[in-house]
């Protein structure tokens, strides 16, 4: 019973510590104005990473003799667990699947913050890749990412107008 216990606190501070990474990653992104396309995609390969080295550890040797302990003994934090369990999974899979769409528009990012003014060869194949990951992806279809991504966009064909503006 007092190992239980013991480990019934352990199974908390986890669940406080994994809370408050989940918490934080919900909040909303401060970034600079003109941030371009590119750094959509690099936030969703750091959430990625960081979901990827939680779930690891969750699933580390470790964890499971702890908590197939808890299961043995009728422990009732196991059901915090098992909520938190399941949303750093879909939190994971959520970040992989973007990444996974976001390399997608990555062959335009270059042409993108590169080109002249005249951008607009770039511009059909982009707007239907953006298409492509609005109707087949389960995770970035939101209008909230959509909006995210073409506020990216239309920042990067700013500022390559700008330097071609200041260069010309």
């Amino acid at each position: 019973r007092e190992v239980t216990e013991k480990l019934e606190e352990v199974v908390k501070i986890w669940t406080k510590q994994i809370r408050q990474v989940l918490v934080e990653s919900e909040q909303i992104r401060r970034e600079a104005d003109d941030v371009g396309p590119s750094a959509e995609l690099e936030h969703w390969k750091s959430r990625m990473s960081l979901f990827n080295s939680l779930l690891d550890e969750i699933k580390s040797s470790r964890v499971k003799k702890i908590i197939s302990i808890l299961q043995a003994a009728r422990s009732k934090t196991l059901q915090q667990w098992k909520e938190l369990d399941r949303s750093v999974t879909i939190a994971a899979n959520e970040a992989k699947d973007n990444v996974r769409y976001l390399y997608t528009l990555d062959k335009f990012f270059g042409p993108l913050a590169h080109a002249s003014p005249v951008m607009m060869e770039h511009i059909p194949s982009l707007m239907n890749t953006v298409f492509m990951i609005y109707c087949t992806s389960p995770y970035y279809n939101t209008s909230e990412h959509m909006t995210s991504l073409f506020l990216k966009i239309t920042n990067q064909m700013i500022n390559t107008c700008k330097t071609y503006l200041c260069e010309g």
